[in-house]
């Protein structure tokens, strides 16, 4: 039982770790390309909110991977609950994000002067 307690103890350990993790790494590219963001709209580039959503979309993906590995350690009904509505919120929000480059993608193409934005670009 004492071994049973300690590998539980262990494994708690290690996906805390995961999850802080993953979290750090969402907020570190957010950050980042905030940075970025800010000192493309200074230069006047054209595809700040492109770059900016796409930098949104992978942090949002690091902390949407940190919910789910959370999801491990619950204990309690509250807390999955609570826990369920944040991953539904953040996935909401990728999805809504993934929207929005596609849409901004498409107007470059099309400000671009290419006939079908969709052929041409490599996914």
């Amino acid at each position: 039982m004492a071994l049973l307690h300690q590998i539980e103890n262990i494994f708690q350990l290690i996906v805390q770790y995961g999850v802080l993790l993953l979290e750090c790494f969402g907020v570190t590219i957010l950050l980042v390309t905030a940075v970025k963001s800010m000192i493309g709209c200074v230069r006047h580039n054209p595809h700040v909110r492109l770059d900016l959503a796409q930098g949104i979309a992978l942090a949002l993906e690091f902390k949407l991977g940190g919910e789910v590995l959370r999801t491990v350690i619950v204990r309690e009904q509250s807390e999955l609950l609570t826990l369920g509505a944040v991953i539904l919120l953040r996935g909401a929000l990728t999805f809504l994000i993934h929207w929005e480059i596609k849409n901004e993608e498409a107007r470059i193409d099309v400000a671009a002067g290419q006939a079908e934005p969709d052929l041409m670009r490599v996914k």
